[in-house]
């Protein structure tokens, strides 16, 4: 359709952010899938609307001036939230409440706990002696700690991040999912757990959870050798090693 959004995705939490809000805002969307697995963000089509080969990203093809791209997941939260005027007020006040929280959770909460899951799920494929990740796990696992403390407080006698639903919540969401496996333990969150239940009630979230859930079947088998040379592209990645998958990738 022309004036849907077609969204380079797969299910990740980052990608769980945009699908979340465009059900909450009704705007009509494709998806599009970008196997991060077997190297579908590194194509020269999809580098040419995500510089930074990371998904998600968008195009609107209902903008009125003509197709739209944009990437990274705060900047298409904020562009659906004035799109849709849905989820992210007008008023500078309440505007840039929300935009705080937005930006924490793409410059502390998102990344910090990236690094967490990397140092504790991933880098023992990849080192020779596990015993090297002690203070890496250490570190990341109480940095994902205090930031759960800062939501915690924000979240004292509030329904959403900032009072009222919004995309700062859209945003934060998905990465307090998998707390747990994490190293946290979620019972000493009592906010956190109350406002995480809170949104996955509503039906737009559950079906944006939902989108793309086959995504992650469209990867064949692999064997142990295989998933180890999947998890080193992903976590290996330089500008050099880039630019020769770019150039080699296939269409």
């Amino acid at each position: 359709m022309e004036n849907e959004v077609e969204v380079f995705f797969f299910p990740t939490m980052n990608g769980h952010r945009v699908t979340i809000a465009l059900e909450e805002m009704k705007l009509p969307y494709r998806l599009t899938c970008v196997n991060i697995r077997e190297g579908d963000q590194f194509k020269p089509e999809f580098l040419a609307i995500s510089p930074n080969n990371r998904m998600p990203a968008i195009i609107d093809h209902g903008h009125p001036d003509g197709p739209l791209s944009v990437f990274e997941s705060g900047a298409i939260l904020q562009y659906l939230g004035r799109k849709s005027g849905l989820f992210y007020p007008s008023r500078e006040a309440e505007r840039t409440a929300i935009d705080q929280w937005l930006v924490w959770s793409v410059a502390h909460l998102g990344p910090m706990s990236g690094q967490c899951g990397h140092f504790n799920v991933y880098a023992p494929l990849l080192v020779e002696d596990p015993a090297h990740l002690v203070y890496a796990k250490k570190r990341f696992t109480d940095e994902v700690n205090r930031l759960y403390g800062v939501l915690e407080r924000q979240l004292a006698g509030r329904d959403y991040v900032t009072g009222e639903y919004s995309i700062a919540d859209m945003a934060i969401w998905p990465w307090t999912l998998s707390g747990d496996r994490l190293g946290q333990d979620m019972s000493t969150f009592p906010n956190i757990l109350a406002w995480r239940e809170r949104i996955r009630e509503r039906p737009a979230v559950q079906a944006g959870l939902a989108a793309g859930k086959d995504f992650g079947a469209t990867t064949r088998s692999l064997t142990d050798a295989e998933k180890l040379a999947s998890t080193r592209m992903l976590m290996g990645q330089t500008a050099q090693s880039v630019e020769d998958r770019s150039r080699n990738s296939v269409g």
